[in-house]
């Protein structure tokens, strides 16, 4: 069961234990974890979930897909670590990982 660390833009922490094979956005949402609002819900379709990957975890998930990207596009406040929660998918390996919410989310 992976620990996932939310970090929110005021640094208030949340680390919430997660299901393997669930979305980031759904480990998010079971765990009430405020600045992700998965508007679509998980469909890659609104870029609500949009977070930051900590940089020691960036080449650990695998990269943004065409639909991600686009998504990206339209979002506020992108960086080279933005990503969106409902396209990470969880594996044990990803115990501990640690993510940032924007300021737009909130």
């Amino acid at each position: 069961m992976p620990k996932i660390t939310f970090i929110e833009h005021d640094n208030t922490e949340h680390t919430v234990d997660a299901i393997a094979g669930q979305s980031l956005m759904q480990a998010a949402i079971d765990n009430s974890v405020p600045g992700i609002l998965a508007d679509c819900g998980g469909y890659c379709n609104c870029a609500t979930c949009h977070c930051y990957v900590d940089d020691m975890w960036t080449a650990r998930i695998p990269p943004a897909k065409h639909a991600e990207l686009d998504m990206l596009d339209g979002a506020i406040d992108t960086n080279n670590n933005s990503r969106l929660g409902c396209q990470i998918q969880l594996t044990n390996d990803l115990d501990g990982l640690v993510v940032r919410l924007p300021a737009s989310q909130t």
